[in-house]
């Protein structure tokens, strides 16, 4: 007879663990993108270019690139639920600091500070699920994870233009600072532990077939699938823009910015295709939403507002469903014993496609403006198309984790 936490686990998390973990990812989330409304106003305080304001953007991906292939591992050791709580409460501490910048380059290093900490949230979150839970309900979960990610960005952009607005730029840190320390208050008492995955061989007997295991081909093209999901959305967005700045569009700087509205469309869609993963699998729900993806990016190309708005409501929707089918895919398929490394992996791989989903494009606007931009969005979703159907086994992106074989 089954025991009780082996039904649990097939059961999947229930709605106090979702509780939790949804709001780990507000918290970290909600300082993710927290200087973007800012930028002007930053420019305008401390001197310099855009460019470099840009940097208060764009050092946090680059440091959860960085460090998420190392957190995994190391909150395998420690215990994913005290790695999630400690890594909420230290966020707190660079958050509240950076109210206290002096000059733009510090507040670009305290941001990248907060950057480090965040993978002790979001991946670990992610090996956190593989550890307990395993079969129907995960896609639901993964996928209400990633809806908390998306409202944490959008609510940190709020927060942080209307604490600005009324008290200043410090004043946004200060209250991210308290929200976050509030979070991680509530999640230290609502998360609970579970246990820790089998007793592993010695490192030296068990350190070659790890590596091995997670450069399979189906794993490294999880990892590109990752890249490539951030890629497409931080390219859409952030090319879009200059789009949308010329005629017969005309938007100004406020206008532009309801543009991240239509993430709140993504959040809401998200849970709802958590559903389809679990019936239908992560390759096929995958590559339904990079076709989902195509048809978004290219709606922008009609010279009609509200067309456009639709194409990007479509593309972001696709992005956050993607990204729940890979990571419901990377839960199903890795071994327990490797599953940290596994999640800091695709994090940073994630996040490195943002990086380079901000700069690539920048070659083909040059070259055709946002007709040429919205070509290559659309090669990057037929390759994650690719990706999936050739290397992803749809026995195994519907069933429990069955390893790495085959």
């Amino acid at each position: 007879m089954e025991s009780q936490d082996s039904q649990a686990a097939k059961a999947g998390p229930g709605p106090r663990v979702l509780l939790a973990l949804g709001l780990a990812g507000v918290c970290a989330f909600i300082n993710f993108y927290a200087t973007q409304p800012l930028l002007p106003l930053l420019v305008e305080v401390f001197g310099g270019s855009k460019a470099r304001a840009a940097l208060t953007v764009s050092a946090p991906p680059i440091a959860v690139a960085l460090v998420s292939p190392f957190v995994g591992a190391l909150s395998g050791r420690l215990g994913r639920r005290r790695v999630i709580v400690f890594s909420l409460f230290l966020l707190v501490v660079p958050t509240a600091l950076a109210a206290t910048a002096g000059s733009m380059g510090a507040l670009v290093a305290w941001r990248f500070l907060q950057g480090l900490v965040v993978p002790g949230v979001y991946a670990v979150s992610i090996a956190y699920l593989g550890d307990g839970w395993h079969g129907r309900d995960v896609g639901v979960a993964l996928s209400a994870l990633v809806s908390s990610n998306v409202i944490g960005g959008f609510l940190g952009r709020m927060v942080s233009a209307i604490a600005a607005e009324h008290l200043g730029w410090r004043a946004s840190f200060v209250s991210l600072s308290a929200l976050t320390l509030l979070g991680a208050a509530l999640v230290t008492r609502w998360l609970p532990e579970i246990p820790r995955p089998p007793a592993s061989p010695p490192p030296g007997a068990e350190r070659g077939a790890r590596l091995a295991d997670l450069a399979r081909p189906k794993l490294l093209a999880a990892y590109a699938v990752g890249f490539n999901v951030l890629f497409t959305l931080v390219a859409t967005f952030t090319y879009v823009t200059f789009h949308l700045a010329e005629p017969p569009f005309s938007l100004g700087p406020v206008a532009l910015g309801w543009i991240f509205v239509v993430y709140l469309v993504g959040a809401a869609v998200t849970p709802i295709a958590g559903r389809a993963i679990d019936r239908v699998g992560s390759r096929a729900t995958l590559a339904a939403a990079a076709a989902c993806g195509v048809l978004g990016v290219g709606l922008t190309l009609v010279p009609h507002l509200a067309a456009v708005a639709a194409g990007l409501a479509v593309s972001c929707s696709a992005a956050f469903v993607s990204q729940s089918a890979s990571t419901s895919y990377l839960h199903r398929t890795v071994p327990r014993a490797i599953h940290g490394t596994a999640s800091g992996i695709y994090v940073s791989s994630y996040y490195l496609g943002g990086s380079v989903g901000g700069v690539l494009p920048a070659l083909a606007w040059r070259a055709g403006g946002w007709p040429a931009c919205v070509a290559l969005v659309a090669l990057v979703h037929f390759l994650t198309i690719g990706l999936a159907l050739r290397f992803w086994a749809s026995k195994a992106a519907r069933g429990a984790a069955p390893g790495l074989g085959g």
